[in-house]
């Protein structure tokens, strides 16, 4: 594992704990050497999460699409700025790069892009770990859904492992790197896609 992908808002949200743990787990993906991809800005959240990598002299990747970088809220000191056309590529180039995704207390972007990585996986796209850092118990609702929607049928039961769950950012990570696919490095030779 060298290039962690975090996936969060670019709001700070309500709650001065989720700043402090995204704080938290930049400086550990840096004194670990580790790389931190993240989407590129410097506002709430995501700026927090870059400076404080960045302060422990830790190599940061934003990737931004251009409109977002006309918008001025582009993050200007880090070791690398990729711009993109679009979202979509933004999102593809993020989970191309990145050996494990980790997703922090976001709003709607933060969910699109983890059930993508996801859904990636499932499909035998790429077989990398995906985390969820709860903080303060933000994603209880979100595990309540995915085990009902398995209750029902949606998930199967091989793809109900493919989300790791901590709230302590050093644990997540140890968490992400003793992970193992299910069969030979995919989910299924050929899923049956419903």
């Amino acid at each position: 594992m060298r290039n962690i992908c975090v996936f969060l808002g670019s709001c700070p949200g309500d709650d001065p704990l989720f700043v402090e743990r995204a704080q938290g787990l930049a400086r550990t993906i840096a004194r670990q050497g580790l790389t931190l991809v993240y989407g590129g800005s410097n506002v709430g959240c995501m700026g927090k999460l870059a400076d404080a990598a960045l302060a422990e002299g830790g190599r940061v990747v934003g990737v931004i699409p251009t409109v977002l970088r006309d918008k001025e809220i582009a993050h200007t000191g880090l070791s690398e700025l990729l711009v993109v056309d679009g979202m979509m590529e933004r999102k593809r180039m993020m989970m191309t790069m990145s050996d494990a995704f980790i997703s922090i207390p976001g709003g709607l972007g933060t969910m699109d892009e983890f059930f993508e990585a996801l859904t990636w996986t499932q499909l035998s796209l790429h077989a990398k770990p995906n985390g969820l850092l709860n903080v303060n118990g933000y994603y209880d609702h979100l595990l309540a859904f995915l085990s009902q929607a398995a209750d029902h049928g949606f998930i199967r039961s091989q793809h109900r492992d493919m989300w790791l769950l901590d709230e302590d950012p050093d644990a997540l990570l140890d968490k992400l790197r003793n992970w193992k696919p299910v069969v030979g490095g995919k989910w299924a030779e050929r899923p049956d896609l419903d």
